[in-house]
This record gives structure tokens, sequence and C-alpha cells, in this order.
């Protein structure tokens, strides 16, 4: 109870990039629930964001409009979150990205928390300007404390940034909205819209080049000579660089449901309508939301064998090698043939959704908070 107490007294704000449901990310996802769970415990929060499609009409939700042409939003996000903030007291300011942290510094805050939630710019090329490496570089030597969302990630940084105190890094894991469980009807339902018969294969996610969506395509294909009923639905959007793959495979795959966007209403559906859930990234993951979301929908997951996810699943997936489709589609056979496989991946799950609770992911970060601001 000396933790609540201290807390309500505090002023909090989150500044984040993007916020759900204005954005589908899963950094929006997150900060949107570190928001809402706080306040349901009575604090004072402010979350500031940029404006992108949807106005969420919230008071305490900051969203600014932003110049949407190519970087100009950079700085136009920089200068109003800057000038928010120097008219503001808050006791705790908490980015939750290093993009989100540079306005936070250039505010004249002395102290300041930081959320990496991966290491993508250090282990994939997305980009060929190094930017991003050097600004994770220079905000984590900056914060006082950063958080990150697995174990794996907290490692990491001995690999990428030897010289942190790795004492101020800190794991808060991400936590799962009680809203994700079955609903048999509603995903029946779904599936008839579909125009769906036969068993689902499901892929949710962005659509970018380390997301291994490409090998999931081709693993389909090999089960489809096998069992020619079986079905699969992507859902995400792409990002600029695989837009123009994105397209090829929709006049190519005609076979496959690319349903695009999927709000936030509608995903417990897709996760209960389908008979397997696949997460096949091979680089850059901090945790894992989506397929932990489908197994609280009471559907098996596969998962590539990256560390990140044999922390976060456990015992509670089956684990297939990276960018290797035949050995991912002998995977999908076999859970699609096996029952009892099925049904114990989904029993194994209970111990590990139980992890992932949001009062246990807010009863840590009020503890980190209380350490930043121990008055």
């Amino acid at each position: 109870m000396a933790i609540h107490l201290n807390m309500k007294k505090m002023k909090i704000c989150l500044v984040s990039l993007t916020v759900s449901p204005d954005s589908a990310d899963g950094e929006a996802k997150v900060v949107r629930s570190h928001f809402d769970y706080l306040r349901k415990r009575g604090y004072d929060v402010k979350l500031i964001s940029g404006k992108w499609s949807t106005d969420l009409k919230h008071p305490d939700i900051i969203q600014f409009d932003l110049l949407r042409k190519r970087f100009l939003w950079v700085f136009h996000f920089n200068y109003q979150v800057i000038k928010f903030l120097r008219g503001q007291n808050f006791d705790i300011v908490h980015a939750n990205s290093a993009k989100a942290a540079i306005p936070v510094l250039f505010s004249n805050r002395k102290k300041l928390i930081t959320t990496i939630h991966d290491f993508t710019p250090f282990e994939t090329q997305l980009t060929r300007f190094p930017f991003e490496k050097y600004l994770i570089k220079f905000i984590a030597y900056k914060s006082a404390i950063i958080t990150t969302v697995s174990n794996t990630i907290r490692n990491k940084f001995k690999k990428f940034l030897p010289g942190i105190d790795l004492n101020k890094v800190l794991t808060i894991y991400n936590g799962i909205e009680e809203r994700f469980k079955p609903y048999p009807r509603k995903s029946a339902e779904l599936k008839r819209k579909l125009g769906l018969e036969g068993p689902i294969i499901l892929y949710i996610g962005r659509i970018t080049a380390y997301k291994g969506v490409d090998y999931i395509i081709s693993a389909y294909h090999i089960v489809k000579k096998t069992n020619p009923k079986v079905n699969l639905v992507i859902g995400g959007t792409p990002d600029f660089l695989m837009e123009k793959q994105y397209q090829k495979w929709i006049k190519q795959h005609q076979d496959i449901s690319f349903v695009g966007y999927i709000s936030e209403e509608e995903l417990p559906y897709y996760y209960s309508m389908a008979d397997m859930f696949i997460n096949y990234s091979f680089s850059s993951e901090g945790f894992g939301l989506t397929p932990l979301e489908a197994l609280a929908c009471g559907t098996p997951i596969i998962c590539s064998s990256i560390k990140v996810y044999k922390e976060i699943f456990e015992d509670s997936a089956l684990f297939i090698p990276p960018k290797n489709s035949k050995k991912l589609a002998d995977s999908i056979i076999q859970l699609l043939s096996d029952k009892n496989l099925r049904d114990e991946l989904i029993q194994n799950a209970q111990k590990v959704l139980s992890k992932y609770s949001w009062d246990a992911v807010i009863n840590r970060l009020e503890k980190i908070y209380t350490l930043f601001n121990p008055n």
C-alpha cells in the first residue's frame, strides 16, 4: 500500500510516437495499457502521442497533429512535445522508445525513463543510415532508468552497448488484456464471413522483411499439397520497403486471405478462429505479443526458435529454426494431425499466461517508478 500512496502524489507523463487504437503496433498497445491500468489505480497520468489517423478524444491523451510530409513530422512532433513538457511539472516522464525520448531530453528534464523494446537497428538492415543505432546508444546512456520487455533484450545490452550500467536496465514484461479469450460463436461467424472451410493457419503482425512471412507462405503451399483444404490468413499491413512485395503476393497467391488491418475489437475473433498461429521472425523481436494473445484465445502457436520466444513461451509453443519452410511445413502438418499435442500446448499455456497479467506488470512498473522518484 505504501507504493500506491506515494505514487498517487506523483504526476506521470508517458510519451510515445504511437498509441492504440490510433496505431496497431505492439508498442502502441503496450503504452496504452500502461496508461489505462495506471489510471485504474487512481494515478494522475497524461499520455502524449502523435495523431496518425484517429482522434481518440480522451482528455488525458494529448495527440499532436503532425506534418505528414516525409520526415517533417519528426521535427513537428518533437517541437510540440518540448513545448508541452516545458509548461508542465511532471514527477515522472517515461518515453516509450528512443525516438520518443528525444523531445523529453530537450525539454530540460534532468532524469528520464526510457523503454527500449528491441535492437532492430542493430540486427536488421531496414535502412542504409545508422541514425537509429546512434540514437539508441545516446538515449540509453542519458536515461536514468531503462526498461525492456524481456530478459533476452536486457542481456543484449552487453553485446550492443557494453559500457552501459546493467543495474539501471530493468525488465518489465508486457501484459495480456482480459478480452483475449476464446470466442467460439464470434469466430465461427467470422469464418463464414471470410468464406473459409477447413483448418486455418493465421499470421497477424507487421509485414516486414524479418518477420518471415515469405517462409510462412512457402510452408503453407507445401502443406497444401497433402491437405488441400488448409487455409492461410495473413493480417497486418506492410512497411514501406515491403509494399511492392505485398502487392505481388496478393496477385500471385489468390488462395491466401490477405485481410489487411484488423481492428482491436476483431483481433480475439481472428485468434479464436485459427487452428494455429505462426510467428516466424528470424531477428530482432523484443517480446512476442501477438502469439501470446493467440494462446490466450486457446489457439496453439508455432514460433521460430529465437531466444526471446523460448523465454516468453517456455513449453507452450512448437519452436522451429528460422528460415526453413520445409521444417515449418512439417510442424504445421504435425500440429494439424495431433490433437493431443494441441491440447498439451494449450494446457501448458495456462501457467505461462499467468505470468503476464496486467496487475503483475503494473506492480513492477510502480516499483520502478518509486526507485526513480523515492520522494
